[in-house]
């Protein structure tokens, strides 16, 4: 009786979304040269149908670019948002919130030191006075203060630049920049022309966690929670598939939506972690350590001067709502 009246709230939610979304569109935003399984979903046009719905997407370049595309509305949800723009941007006043965790990776982000210099950990203290191409707001900025941090340099000391990951990658093969610091396809043309300074379980071990959230203005959460539940359930279902059957097949369709040779898609992918549902809902996620790390990152950025202040607290940054539903529904 209860998996019943349970199936009926489920079918009359569905039913009236349906109707809802009749006639609306969403925005996504997501990240180019950056495979995912969800990128599979959208080939098929899986979150489409799920949420009867059109969904529109757009690519960017950096997380900040992101934020500014939900503040002015262009953007309804975006999909692997670095957690310090996303910090950044809630600091700054933008009620904006998480509702999932997207990906974890340490590997796939990173600083690369020009091969020319032949500065590596054990010499790092070299790094004074050079000069850095950092995609600043990023999650590579944050990696990027920790390590120097680490490593006693003092930020003052270097020129930083702000630069993309690719125009990073770019610079560093011109020797434009002594180092650059980046994620993605651009980190991966980083390391053809340097070495990188920390491996990814050299910077875990230093308590320096990388991973991506889907977020959304909190106002869309607020009034739209059965279509952002309905999309994280598909994203839900692509991550499972891959956690448990990646084929062949379903990497060649990741590779070609993400603008990436097979090669390259496979090897990105391969340092990426899709946390389920129930991981992503417990104390090690978004039970209550995103929620301190957000914190965390805040404050490490106003230290450094990028940010005015920090708030003092990042719970309400955070709403599980949509993803719990979305577990309870699977």
């Amino acid at each position: 009786m209860i998996k019943k009246t349970k199936c009926g709230l489920i079918a009359g939610a569905v039913m009236a979304m349906s109707a809802q979304a009749a006639s609306a569109e969403i925005t996504v935003g997501y990240f180019l040269e950056w495979p995912m399984p969800f990128l599979a979903a959208k080939a098929s046009g899986a979150y489409d149908e799920a949420l009867g719905m059109k969904v529109n997407w757009v690519s960017f370049e950096t997380g900040t670019a992101m934020s500014a595309a939900m503040a002015s509305g262009d953007v309804q949800l975006s999909v692997s948002q670095g957690v310090p723009p996303f910090v950044v941007a809630a600091s700054g006043g933008q009620d904006i919130q998480v509702v999932d965790v997207a990906v974890s990776y340490s590997e796939n982000d990173g600083c690369v030191v020009h091969a020319d210099l032949e500065i590596d950990k054990d010499s790092a203290g070299e790094l004074a006075g050079k000069k850095v191409a950092v995609p600043l707001g990023t999650a590579a900025h944050y990696g990027f203060l920790r390590q120097m941090n680490h490593f006693g340099i003092d930020v003052a000391s270097l020129q930083v630049v702000d630069m993309a990951p690719p125009e990073g990658a770019a610079a560093l093969s011109q020797k434009a920049v002594d180092f650059a610091c980046g994620y993605g396809g651009g980190l991966s043309r980083m390391k053809e022309y340097g070495n990188v300074l920390l491996t990814g379980d050299e910077k875990e071990e230093l308590g320096i966690l990388v991973f991506d959230v889907t977020s959304a203005p909190a106002a869309f959460v607020a009034e739209n929670g059965d279509i952002v539940s309905g999309f994280l359930a598909v994203t839900a279902a692509a991550n499972e598939e891959w956690n448990t059957n990646p084929t062949d097949e379903m990497l060649g369709v990741i590779a070609e939506q993400s603008g990436l040779d097979l090669d390259g898609a496979k090897a990105a992918i391969s340092t990426m972690k899709f946390p389920g549902l129930d991981e992503q809902l417990s104390e090690k996620w978004l039970g209550g350590n995103a929620q301190s790390y957000m914190k965390g990152v805040a404050d490490v950025f106003v230290e450094a001067g990028s940010i005015d202040s920090a708030l003092d607290s990042y719970v309400d940054a955070v709403n599980t709502g949509p993803l719990s539903s979305a577990a309870g529904g699977s």
